[in-house]
């Protein structure tokens, strides 16, 4: 005999879907609702910060199967809305795993579905684009769920919500240089890949000042990923306003708008976002093509450049949005996407390369 549904999403069109419980079964969330392309990586998705108030719905049709490995996480701390999927495994094989997947969001008390068709879902994200959802038990009627979700704000302190609240430090054997990182919803992953090359990172809350950053004597500063609109994040915006030309400067994902936007770019919302381990983007000064792992909700008009000191240097192929860039006189570049993407291409870790070439004074063409 089937087991009886527990759980539904509704989502603010008012369409349902049924499903089972996992994770937190008793956690009631309001998010916006996402999808990602990735065939492997939950665990990242799970612990990236910039899925704060998001839910994520993932088109691989099999979560979970080889649990939660405690050297993997992005952050020590997840922050994700929720999690919807196809088909749950609650146990896994895999040496490596030390909890299931349900057991970490549990911890955390993050909700998940599973055995709804994601296809579907999937679909309708794609043509109707992103919206709220709320997960909640099944017996919610469609109209209480809706009074729900209209009642529940729209966040704006998602990057104070997920930033450090103090500075911290991850040293590395005979450091070449000393960068400042500010956190706005650091993967843990970028940190690894500028120990790796030789960095000393001290990581700062988002709103440190340049005064603070300068005392300091960085070699150069790291602007981090992160969840929500940039345009909330004003105090970034001025840091870079005020250290640019200063030192050099490298961000990736919502460190790139930030960039854009302190050189007076602007940025809009994608309809559904770009997120998984699979868009190519073509770098303007190679002709080269990168597949790249992304996850984001906004882009910067590529129009709104034309008036800066900025130059695109990458474009997403698919949808001919602005991937990369970069003003050479002041030595700051950056990316929409991630180059240090685990698991994921490695198609873009020279992005980390050229970084370090400019720190030691290399031409910023490296």
């Amino acid at each position: 005999m089937k087991k009886a549904f527990d759980k539904k999403i509704v989502l603010e069109d008012g369409s349902e879907y049924y499903g089972y419980a996992f994770g937190d079964t008793k956690t009631e969330s309001v998010c916006e609702i996402v999808f990602n392309t990735s065939m492997v990586g939950y665990q990242e998705i799970l612990s990236d910060p910039s899925y704060t108030a998001q839910m994520v719905v993932m088109t691989y049709p099999l979560i979970g199967n080889y649990g939660i490995s405690d050297d993997d996480y992005e952050t020590k701390t997840p922050t994700i809305g929720g999690l919807i999927v196809r088909e749950y495994n609650d146990f896994p094989s895999n040496f490596r795993y030390t909890k299931t997947l349900s057991e970490v969001m549990q911890e955390y008390r993050i909700p998940g579905i599973c055995g709804i068709d994601t296809r579907k879902l999937t679909r309708s994200i794609r043509d109707y684009g992103s919206r709220r959802v709320i997960i909640t038990d099944v017996d919610t009627t469609v109209e209480q769920a809706l009074k729900k979700i209209s009642e529940a704000p729209v966040r704006h302190d998602v990057v104070p919500f997920v930033s450090t609240k103090k500075r911290w430090y991850s040293r590395t054997p005979d450091p070449i240089f000393n960068v400042v990182a500010v956190d706005c919803g650091i993967k843990l992953n970028i940190i690894r890949s500028l120990n790796a090359r030789g960095c000393n990172v001290t990581v700062v809350p988002y709103d440190t000042s340049a005064e603070t950053v300068e005392a300091m004597h960085p070699d150069g500063i790291f602007l981090s990923n992160g969840p929500g609109d940039p345009e909330d994040v004003t105090q970034v915006i001025e840091l870079v306003r005020k250290l640019r030309g200063k030192y050099p400067i490298f961000g990736i994902c919502l460190g790139h708008q930030l960039i854009s936007l302190a050189y007076g770019a602007k940025t809009y919302k994608l309809k559904f976002g770009h997120r998984g381990g699979n868009h190519p983007v073509k770098n303007l000064e190679t002709g080269k093509l990168e597949i790249t792992s992304q996850n984001h909700s906004y882009a910067v008009d590529a129009d709104s450049v034309e008036n800066t000191d900025l130059e695109i240097t990458h474009i997403n192929i698919l949808d001919n949005t602005v991937e990369g860039v970069e003003c050479k006189k002041d030595k700051v570049f950056s990316v929409q996407y991630h180059p240090e993407s685990s698991p994921g291409p490695q198609d873009s870790s020279y992005l980390f390369d050229k970084f370090i070439s400019i720190m030691k004074g290399d031409s910023a063409d490296a």
